[in-house]
């Protein structure tokens, strides 16, 4: 049961909390404890307890009582990320409605800077800068960050075509309820939902308006964490490209459009399919392959804007299918990072090859963790001619 607000929030914050038992109070405080005196009226925060197996249910009920604009939704089952926020969007009475992670958490003076810039552009959507925060500590800027720079007043991505390639998450952003509704935008079930509810706000939005200060402090690394999970899962983002894509052709129909999300699409494949904490070897192919027939099926009529250097490389081989040609490419990266990291003395690892890397020097074929021989690869790699 979820009590009302008398009198409607400026803004709703949504806290979807599953497992985060030792991040929890963390994030709820860096909310509550931010509010300006005088500014209680103004912000809600909704906690939708996601049937958590840890004690975030009890923590929840223990912070909630007492404390005026805290309220906790329970839910009987496990949804999944996107459909917890869904059930906090539900019961939010804000005008603006902001995601905020529950093992993530808000730096000081971020809600009076928030509730300062939507009064005073009443933006459809409000973007935020964050940091990067890794376990040990150290923080580190996002590579898309400088995308939000200099950008005064209220904008459209007509006019600021780079805010598409901002990071494509939900907490990002704090968006108007009544164009949310407008656009009839939910989230999916499965992982990778921020891709259809993401970059369609953008592209509908009439009013973007952008807080260039960090407002968000992103954990890293957590166990647990998506980014960090080997699973087979990570193939739900080919079922969420497919909404976005369907959404845009139906909606906005613009080829340049069409064109800029292909290739932040097939840059996202290129980020899964090439790292370790993702996805096990013996789902890589499988899941390379799925991104040539996404490559095949979406390409855009007029082409799109071609990356330049081993990016480029990269695409026109999942273009072509070509396993094992990125195979090649994928392990020679893999070596010549050996080659550039520092020895156990300090030195620099000389790399030096063993039976066990080339089949060339030793009795047996050594293979990858793909099951393709280096001498496959080297001979793949080298052969390749590409258009």
């Amino acid at each position: 049961m979820v009590n009302e607000p008398t009198h409607a929030p400026l803004l709703s914050i949504v806290v979807p909390v599953y497992g985060v038992e030792a991040y929890l109070y963390q994030c709820l405080e860096s909310i509550r404890a931010d509010i300006p005196a005088g500014e209680s009226d103004a912000v809600e925060m909704i906690a939708v307890d996601d049937a958590s197996p840890d004690g975030c249910g009890d923590m929840l009920r223990s912070y909630a009582a007492g404390r005026d604009g805290v309220r906790v939704v329970h839910l009987s089952s496990n949804v999944g990320l996107g459909l917890a926020r869904n059930a906090g969007l539900d019961v939010a009475t804000g005008q603006y409605v902001w995601f905020v992670d529950s093992d993530d958490w808000l730096p000081p003076g971020t809600i009076p800077a928030v509730l300062d810039r939507l009064r005073q552009h009443q933006p459809d959507v409000l973007m935020l800068d964050h940091l990067r925060v890794h376990e040990d500590g150290r923080r580190e800027v996002d590579a898309s960050s400088h995308l939000l720079r200099g950008i005064p007043g209220v904008t459209r991505l007509d006019d600021q075509p780079q805010l598409l390639r901002v990071q494509h998450t939900a907490w990002n952003k704090v968006v108007r309820r009544d164009f949310l509704d407008h656009l009839e935008l939910r989230f999916f079930p499965g992982w990778y939902e921020d891709i259809p509810f993401s970059h369609p706000l953008l592209i509908g939005a009439e009013k973007i308006s952008v807080l260039d200060r960090v407002c968000y402090l992103y954990r890293q690394g957590r166990h647990g964490a998506i980014t960090s999970t080997r699973s087979g899962r990570h193939f739900d983002a080919f079922a969420q490209y497919e909404r976005l894509l369907d959404w845009v052709a139906r909606k906005h129909p613009d080829e340049r459009l069409q064109a800029e999300l292909f290739q932040l699409m097939i840059n996202h494949y290129l980020v899964v399919v090439g790292n370790d904490g993702r996805l096990h070897p013996h789902l890589r192919r499988d899941f390379f392959h799925r991104a040539a027939e996404h490559y095949r099926r979406y390409l855009p009529t007029g082409g799109y804007p071609l990356p330049s250097g081993v990016t480029g490389l990269k695409h026109r081989l999942v273009g072509r299918g070509d396993w094992l040609a990125y195979s090649a490419l994928r392990q020679a990266h893999r070596v010549a990072g050996r080659l550039r990291r520092p020895g156990p003395a300090g030195g620099v690892d000389t790399g030096t090859v063993t039976a066990d890397d080339d089949p060339g020097r030793g009795a047996g074929a050594a293979t990858t963790d793909e099951g393709v021989t280096i001498t496959q690869r080297r001979d793949a790699l080298a052969g390749s001619r590409l258009p």
